[in-house]
C-alpha cells in the first residue's frame, strides 16, 4: 500500500481534530472512561484502517496476538448474533492497545454529558463534520471496505485478499458472499 494513502489518512485524522476542538472542549471523557468501547459496539473501520492495524497485530508477542486474535473472533461471533461487543484492543485497565492508530470510528467518539452506559452526547455539527470525513476516508481507501472491525480483520486474515488489495487490486466477486452475510459495503459505491 503506498505510504502516500496512510499519510493522507492521518491528514484527514488530523483535520477533523482541528475542526472540531470547539466541541470537544465540553467533552467529559477521561482516559479509562472507554463506555464506547464497551458499550458502544459499533467500531467501523475500513480496509485502509483495518491493514494498518493487522500490521502493528503482527508485531504483538505472544500471547497478546493469540489472545487479540480471541477476541475479535468471539466479536465476530456476538456481531452476527447482534450482540454488541467490548472492544478487542481493549486492555483491562480500559486503555486502548492500539490508541495511537486507532480508527476514525473511535476518534470521533467523544460525550459532553456522562455516558454511564447510554450512548454518548455529540454536537450535531461535529456528527456532520465526522460524516463528511467518513466519506472522505472511503474515498481514499476506494478499492476497499467498510465494515465492523472484526469482520475487515478476518478479512485481511485471508493472505490472498490481502495481497490483492496491497497490489490496489478490486475484485468484490471474490468476497460476495462474505460480505453480503456481514454487512460490508463497498466504499467504492458508499463514497460516491
Amino acid at each position: 500500500m503506498k505510504i502516500e494513502k496512510r499519510e493522507k489518512l492521518k491528514e484527514l485524522y488530523h483535520q477533523y481534530e482541528i475542526d472540531v476542538a470547539k466541541f470537544k472542549k465540553a467533552a467529559v471523557c477521561i482516559k479509562g472512561c472507554a463506555n464506547c468501547c464497551i458499550d458502544v459496539g459499533n467500531i467501523d473501520i475500513t480496509t485502509l484502517e483495518g491493514i494498518i492495524i493487522h500490521e502493528r497485530m503482527a508485531t504483538f508477542e505472544e500471547p497478546l496476538k493469540s489472545e487479540i486474535k480471541a477476541r475479535l473472533a468471539k466479536n465476530k461471533m456476538e456481531r452476527e448474533k447482534k450482540v454488541l461487543s467490548r472492544c478487542a484492543f481493549l486492555k483491562k485497565d480500559k486503555t486502548c492497545i492500539i490508541y495511537d492508530i486507532r480508527p476514525f470510528s473511535c476518534r470521533w467518539l467523544y460525550s459532553v454529558k456522562k455516558c454511564d452506559g447510554s450512548s454518548p452526547t455529540v454536537h450535531r455539527q461535529a456528527l456532520n463534520l465526522a460524516k463528511n470525513t467518513v466519506k472522505k476516508i472511503q474515498q481514499l481507501d476506494s478499492i476497499g471496505y467498510s465494515g465492523h472491525i472484526s469482520y475487515i480483520l478476518s478479512l485481511l486474515d485471508n493472505e490472498e485478499f490481502r495481497k490483492l488489495y496491497l497490489r490496489g487490486k478490486f475484485n468484490p466477486q471474490k468476497i460476495a458472499h462474505f460480505g453480503r452475510s456481514h454487512g460490508l459495503s463497498i466504499n467504492r459505491t458508499v463514497s460516491s
